[in-house]
């Protein structure tokens, strides 16, 4: 059975750098669309971006378009997420997931499914 883990959050300063690494084990990631979601405090979790599984179409929020970067290492089963230009608003619990179905996930942005532990972003001076 397919399992994700987050890992790559810490502290940072607005106008900095993270990445983000997902890992998969117990199957392989080749025929799965990668969602990352978050959530911030007192907020409904929100998708962030999305990569397919075939031709690696990327999908984005509109609020980090053109700062975070998705991409897929299949032959390390690891999904990453490149989040540059941070922002105090980017603070939040940060998960991966990840579905067959690349339309529900990535353009509606819907998941139903367990939900790792996440890794914690926090954008602060």
């Amino acid at each position: 059975q397919l399992q994700l883990v987050e890992s790559g959050g810490g502290l940072v300063q607005p106008g900095g750098s993270l990445r983000l690494s997902c890992a998969a084990s117990g199957s392989t990631l080749d025929y799965y669309a990668i969602g990352w979601f978050r959530q911030a405090p007192g907020k409904e979790r929100e998708g962030v971006s999305c990569i397919s599984s075939s031709d690696g179409t990327t999908y984005y929020a509109d609020s980090v378009k053109g700062r975070f970067t998705i991409s897929r290492d299949n032959a390390k089963n690891t999904v990453y997420l490149q989040m540059n230009s941070l922002k105090p608003e980017d603070t939040a619990v940060y998960y991966c997931v990840a579905s067959p179905d690349v339309f529900r996930l990535c353009v509606l942005w819907g998941y139903i499914g367990s939900w790792g532990q996440g890794t914690q972003v926090t954008v602060s001076s």
